[in-house]
């Protein structure tokens, strides 16, 4: 009988210790403030944040295309009338910033150029100050922080312009946001740093455009099928509404499931501060070693502060 007692006892002791190893749940509140790429980076984030154990609440005010200036123009136009629908863009055009700020105790409000212009640190003032004091008046006890977007593919037609590619890109997007960072005192979720780490890490690589399909001479309703190593979006086939022509074309800029579940990842680690190398969750249509390549990336750049060359 004792010696059932004592099994018992050592039992109930490694549970307990088991139980106080574990990290509590955590729950976390993030508004983000920004476009499709925000949207972008938070599609899968609840499900990473789930399979850890814990819980993450986003609200999104979310326009597309939106940057600093049309941000600050709504916000303007709300505080001069209340009434004016100008100034309630956001959820199918129902509410305002200083609505969205008010509609939970935010623990972090993210801030964003648009992506076109994330490359031009011209653009973002004297906006993103007016954004930033805004946020801390109307929700003082967030943290704001900056959203760093991603440079576009390989292929994308901006590339027709001489000197101009996804490097170029990336390099310019980096320094004006570390800039508004230095001068706002603000911290950075590196999406545009993991986005561009997978390129260079060798278990990702570059794009690959697929070597049998002819992407000068496109016959519709044809695509590409053997492309490789995209974390953005890709090729697709438009229709003119007036003439009824099929036109080739792609999404060479937002993130496709791979990407937006590197930028999942990245969101995770740097909100919780877990990693997230060994998350059970994986998207549908992304293979378990490549879940696993991009966790690690993404580990790399937020838990390890690297930054690519």
């Amino acid at each position: 009988m004792f010696s059932l007692d004592r099994s018992l006892q050592k039992l109930l002791c490694l549970l307990a210790l088991g139980c106080a190893l574990q990290a509590p749940a955590k729950t976390v509140r993030v508004l983000t403030i920004g476009n499709s790429f925000s949207r972008d980076a938070v599609q899968f984030l609840r499900e990473v944040t789930a399979a850890a154990g814990h819980k993450i609440i986003v609200g999104q005010a979310m326009i597309g295309g939106c940057d600093f200036e049309r941000h600050m123009r709504h916000v303007n136009a709300f505080e001069a009338n209340r009434e004016d629908p100008e100034g309630r863009p956001y959820q199918a055009k129902a509410k305002s910033l200083f609505d969205m700020l008010a509609e939970d105790k935010w623990d972090y409000v993210t801030i964003q150029q648009v992506s076109h212009k994330s490359f031009k640190p011209e653009t973002f003032q004297p906006f993103a100050d007016q954004l930033v004091a805004y946020v801390r008046k109307h929700a003082p006890q967030a943290e704001i922080v900056i959203h760093q977007t991603w440079a576009y593919r390989d292929d994308h037609p901006f590339w027709n312009i001489e000197g101009f590619n996804t490097d170029v890109m990336y390099k310019g997007l980096r320094a004006a946001y570390d800039q508004l960072a230095s001068e706002k005192g603000l911290r950075i979720i590196p999406s545009g740093d993991a986005m561009q780490t997978a390129r260079q890490d060798p278990a990702w690589g570059k794009f690959i455009p697929d070597p049998g399909f002819d992407y000068k001479k496109p016959e519709y309703p044809n695509l590409p099928t053997g492309e490789r190593r995209s974390l953005h979006m890709g090729c697709k086939w438009g229709k003119d509404a007036k003439t009824g022509k099929h036109h080739f074309g792609g999404d060479r800029f937002h993130a496709n499931e791979q990407g937006q579940y590197l930028l999942g990842c990245v969101w995770f680690e740097f909100f919780f501060g877990d990693s997230v190398v060994g998350n059970t969750f994986v998207p549908g249509n992304t293979s378990a070693e490549d879940a696993a390549i991009l966790q690690k990336i993404a580990h790399k750049v937020v838990s390890g502060k690297h930054r690519p060359e």
